[in-house]
């Protein structure tokens, strides 16, 4: 089964991914799927705060901040892969460090693509992304096109998934399929 989450922050999202997780593998393998690079203090605060969190959930952790399917070499595609989270995928790709941060929009394609061909090739998957393209506020044209980017990015993750499910002030709306849990 595959579930593709998505909601605002502090919603609930990575809790409720890892109780899906784990509930899909059942006595399987379970991966976590870390895409986060961390830049300072505040990104590393918050992996400390996710590797506590799942702390005795039995997954592996595979750091994986660029080329999604890569993490799958070695993998056992009958596991469970918890992807946290499509956002930090992406924002990796469209602004690459070694590029200097300067937008690369077909990498931002890449990514896109790579995740769809991810969820198809594993048994199951879970998908965390953030809802973060619905204000009606302005921005500079590389947030725009970052915002852009992921809302076509969750689009086609919400095609591709069983399950769609948004999380909002810590209610699970199922928008497509079941809540497996």
């Amino acid at each position: 089964m595959t579930c593709f989450l998505s909601g605002g922050a502090k919603n609930g999202k990575s809790t409720l991914a890892q109780n899906l997780a784990v509930a899909l593998s059942g006595e399987g393998k379970r991966y976590y799927v870390a895409t986060m690079i961390p830049v300072d203090e505040e990104d590393r605060e918050r992996i400390r705060r996710h590797i506590a969190d799942r702390a005795g959930l039995g997954f592996e952790t595979l750091e994986c901040g660029r080329d999604i399917l890569a993490c799958l070499n070695g993998a056992d595609l009958n596991g469970t892969f918890l992807i946290d989270s499509a956002t930090a995928l992406l924002q990796n790709a469209l602004f690459p460090a070694e590029k200097g941060y300067r937008m690369d929009p077909d990498a931002a394609r890449k990514c896109g693509d790579d995740l769809i061909a991810f969820v198809g090739r594993v048994h199951n998957a879970v998908v965390v992304s953030d809802y973060l393209y619905s204000d009606a506020a302005r921005y500079d044209v590389a947030t725009e096109t970052y915002r852009r980017c992921l809302a076509d990015i969750d689009r086609s993750l919400a095609r591709a998934c069983d399950t769609v499910i948004e999380v909002s002030a810590g209610n699970n709306i199922v928008h497509k399929g079941v809540l497996p849990i």
